[in-house]
């Protein structure tokens, strides 16, 4: 495997498959590193084709420029097979980009607006957690809006438990006890969430999406931007259900991701 340019017959263009992760990386060190890996990895064993060798991939963040930057990595199952059956022998292909990136700081201080979606997620536990290259659901969602004002979007599967955002795992604070949805049957485990749920006591659980009106503090994040404190909540026609006050609360959660990211911390 190695960088390749995309031709027109790539089973990940045509079909979708393929996995991909996005790395944040400060002055060539990937943050993160091995849960990415690991999740790609994973990806590419639960599709059935070989991931590419950890040394090739150990080599990339090296190349990113200096400053913030992120990595991406697309690995596709390559071209071949016949329609949806795929080749006895894939040749992976390995896509890599960097890119400039600077974290949108003021949503960590202030907080943003989200709203419920309408679009339901599809119920698929052999892809659940899985960074795959089917992402239809996602963009549907997030053409749901367009107000600036509004941050994101929150997915229900379809039996209308709350998953997760469009592209940022969710938490929420209530009663006192820090909680995350289960993500075994849809959505994305972000090695963010997963570097959290290792240092916290964060329980995973099955919600229906009231249980975040009920919430002392309610957070979104990813490996990229870190947590973004939620301070209003609106249903799916843009009318408010619920409004938080940014406090203590949501600081401590947040200054972990903060720390975890190389962030500086929030007072």
């Amino acid at each position: 495997m190695s960088e390749a340019v995309l031709p027109l017959n790539d089973r990940g263009l045509a079909y979708g498959d393929g996995v991909f992760e996005t790395v944040l990386v400060r002055d060539g060190t990937p943050l993160l590193w091995d849960a990415h890996l690991a999740r790609l990895t994973r990806g590419c064993e639960r599709l059935g084709f070989p991931a590419p060798q950890r040394d090739e991939l150990d080599a990339l963040p090296g190349r990113a420029p200096a400053g913030l930057s992120v990595l991406k990595l697309i690995v596709t199952r390559g071209s071949g097979g016949r329609g949806y059956l795929a080749p006895a022998d894939p040749e992976p292909r390995l896509l890599v980009q960097h890119l400039p990136f600077a974290p949108a700081e003021a949503r960590w201080r202030e907080g943003v607006r989200v709203r419920h979606c309408a679009l339901r997620l599809g119920i698929q536990p052999r892809v659940a957690g899985l960074k795959h290259l089917n992402r239809l659901e996602n963009v549907l969602a997030r053409n749901e809006w367009s107000d600036p004002d509004v941050a994101e979007g929150l997915l229900c599967d379809s039996d209308g438990r709350i998953i997760e955002a469009t592209c940022m795992n969710l938490f929420w604070q209530r009663n006192g006890r820090l909680e995350t949805p289960r993500l075994d049957r849809c959505g994305v485990a972000g090695t963010l969430r997963q570097a959290l749920l290792a240092e916290r006591s964060i329980a995973e659980v099955e919600a229906m999406p009231e249980r975040l009106e009920q919430a002392e503090a309610l957070w979104l994040g990813n490996s990229l931007q870190g947590l973004w404190p939620v301070t209003r909540l609106d249903d799916s026609n843009g009318h408010a259900l619920i409004t938080w006050t940014i406090g203590e609360t949501h600081r401590r959660l947040q200054n972990d991701a903060q720390r975890l990211l190389g962030y500086p911390s929030l007072p």
